[in-house]
């Protein structure tokens, strides 16, 4: 079927239908599992989402209050739009080091699955990218913009009306052959395409993901409290993790995946089609002593094009001085901390003294 006999915002209904389709095969193409098409109105998760910020459950992220209404509402953001396109890309290694094993390791720093490989947010959105170029080149110009976590978007509510699953109890989308390990992405867009119906819950009575959670981050079902949440704590969380929590983080040093890991749900979940994701820099295992000596050049140069860069070598220090401080009392461990006792950053010297103080060294050497 051709599309260029009109204007692509004027293409008619079986036009739309037939271009949709297209649009899933080339998305397949380019290493998305799904592809589902959601309208603009988000009037309850705005409200849910106005709930949210007012209990402070946000923590440091005053972005996400400052932006206002344009996260619920789309055409706010991107004048025009009247559909959003949205996607998925699986990106749970395929031969990574078992998590469990990981975790059972004092000795060795966990990081959440999603920051083993590259930086999804330039791999998923790049790929988003080239579907907008091609969904172009066929049916010619049409006003687009690309999101993967780049801006204020309600990826989960949008993917879900859009039919990619439904929000799980942990607030992490869902699907029945899908689980929850992999990437949102969306492509706001004026071309008026057939909506998908949204996805129905399927979480039931099971509450493992809630009673899982190291920090009871997951106050009540389908609500986080995100000051009390690991992933927060380790990346987005820029100050000192107060005292209280630091014992509950164990060896995660970025992230935390305890809620996916408990989920029935992912006994379905498939793994990662593209290569960006394959474990990089042995990080599905690493010794927390071997990746405390990284100095700030060794830190930024292995791990460019990794998400964990952007939360900089003091907060890596930081993170890792934790788990140092939760590992049984060792001789490597205490050198390794005494190393760092002296470093520049008044952060990571709280979180080394407070470490060593656990190892049973003096914080005072």
């Amino acid at each position: 079927m051709t599309f260029r006999n009109a204007p692509p915002q004027a293409l008619a209904p079986a036009q739309l239908a037939a271009l949709k389709a297209c649009m899933r095969e080339w998305a397949a193409e380019l290493g998305f599992q799904h592809l589902g098409v959601a309208g603009i109105d988000l009037g309850e998760a705005e409200a849910g989402l106005l709930r949210w910020l007012t209990r402070g459950f946000h923590g440091d992220m005053d972005y996400l209050a400052r932006h206002g209404t344009r996260r619920s509402r789309p055409a706010e953001l991107v004048p025009g739009t009247v559909r959003v396109v949205s996607v998925r890309m699986n990106y749970l290694p395929a031969h990574a080091r078992a998590a469990a094993e990981v975790l059972d390791d004092p000795a060795l720093g966990y990081v959440s699955r999603y920051a083993l490989g590259r930086d999804y947010h330039k791999s998923v959105r790049a790929r988003l990218q080239r579907l907008a170029e091609r969904i172009q080149g066929e049916v010619g110009p049409f006003a687009y913009r690309v999101f993967t976590d780049s801006a204020p978007v309600m990826e989960v509510e949008l993917a879900r009306q859009a039919g990619l699953g439904w929000r799980g109890k942990h607030s992490l989308l869902l699907d029945r052959q899908a689980g929850s390990w992999f990437f949102l992405g969306e492509l706001y867009t004026d071309l008026p395409l057939p909506v998908d119906l949204a996805t129905e819950h399927h979480c039931g009575t099971c509450t493992r993901c809630i009673d899982v959670c190291p920090t009871a981050a997951i106050v009540e079902p389908f609500l986080v409290d995100a000051r009390r949440c690991i992933s927060y704590l380790t990346i987005e969380h820029h100050g000192s993790i107060p005292e209280a929590l630091r014992p509950l983080l164990g060896n995660r040093i970025y992230g935390c995946d305890d809620c996916q890991l408990v989920c029935p749900w992912n006994k379905f979940a498939g793994t990662a089609q593209v290569e960006d994701f394959n474990v990089r820099n042995g990080l599905d295992g690493a010794a927390l002593v071997a990746l405390f000596a990284w100095t700030e050049e060794e830190f930024e140069g292995r791990l460019e094009g990794s998400p964990i860069r952007r939360i900089g070598h003091e907060r890596w220090l930081r993170n890792i001085a934790v788990a140092l401080g939760n590992a049984p009392p060792s001789p490597e461990a205490q050198a390794a901390l005494r190393g760092r006792l002296d470093h520049p950053s008044a952060l990571v010297r709280e979180h080394v003294a407070w470490a060593l103080a656990r190892q049973g060294g003096s914080e005072e050497m």
